[in-house]
């Protein structure tokens, strides 16, 4: 076998056991998945009457509201899984496991690859139903199968770049405790931008940095996608978006385990 090949099996015996620790742990797999369902209902049935009507939409909890802002708490589903990241890197880091993962004769990228590749799957699971709750509220989207197939690409490319992200925070927390805060701008950085309602609606400064921010093209070319609206520029400002945080997370992710690794 190739170094390749010998990599890419232990990253999988990897993956195995982080979604294996997921099915005998699930409190923190549900707690993550229960945040975006809790604002689902919360802005839709709650909020939903006033913000829609401020918008132009539905003067009612349904209907046309729930079809802007599903997009963007399906978003925030990508970003809650952040959380569970850092918080199993982390663990795995402060308990010692890793160290005795150096002793053996395993690949150095594999402890890595399979947080991240294991926490994607889950992330995207629990994107998967907080889509289907939205469908059950009435949420009608009218994008076409390559349509449905490129917002997916979307999500799992914002997946991908949030988890090493998170697992470079989980990487250089002290504790679980400060892992479990670190990612806390990550999932609420969405409400400033485009998730509830549309900049144009913000003062002048906040309308600024939502625009500008990297979670607003992102939500507007979902959006665009699943509603058969125009997404102008969105997309491709969302794929730079989404490709440079991946690198970034990617890069500060390895150096900080190398770091470790030296000490």
């Amino acid at each position: 076998m190739t170094t390749v090949s010998y990599a890419a099996r232990d990253s999988m015996t990897m993956v195995r056991r982080n979604l294996k620790h997921a099915l005998r742990y699930p409190s923190m797999t549900v707690s993550v998945v229960a945040m975006p369902l809790v604002m689902l209902l919360l802005f839709n049935y709650v909020f939903g009457g006033a913000l829609g009507s401020g918008i132009g939409a539905a003067p009612t909890g349904g209907g046309e509201y729930i079809d802007y802002v599903a997009p963007g708490i399906i978003l925030m589903a990508a970003t809650s899984g952040a959380l569970s990241t850092a918080i199993s890197v982390c663990s795995d880091m402060t308990e010692g496991i890793v160290n005795r993962f150096r002793t053996m004769s395993i690949s150095r990228a594999a402890f890595l690859t399979g947080h991240v590749v294991g926490s994607v799957i889950q992330t995207l699971l629990s994107i998967t139903l907080v889509i289907g709750v939205a469908l059950l509220m009435g949420f009608r989207p009218s994008a076409t199968p390559i349509e449905w197939l490129a917002g997916t690409g979307l999500l799992a490319l914002l997946t991908l770049a949030l988890t090493w992200l998170a697992a470079a925070m989980g990487l250089i927390a002290k504790n679980v405790e400060t892992a479990s805060n670190m990612p806390m701008p990550l999932t609420f950085l969405p409400f400033l931008g485009s998730a509830i309602v549309p900049p144009e609606s913000m003062p002048a400064g906040l309308r600024w940095f939502a625009e500008y921010q990297p979670f607003t093209p992102v939500i507007e070319t979902l959006r665009g996608l699943l509603m058969g609206t125009g997404i102008g520029n969105s997309g491709l400002l969302a794929l730079i978006w989404c490709v440079g945080l991946t690198l970034v997370g990617y890069l500060w992710a390895r150096s900080a385990f190398d770091r470790d690794a030296k000490r």
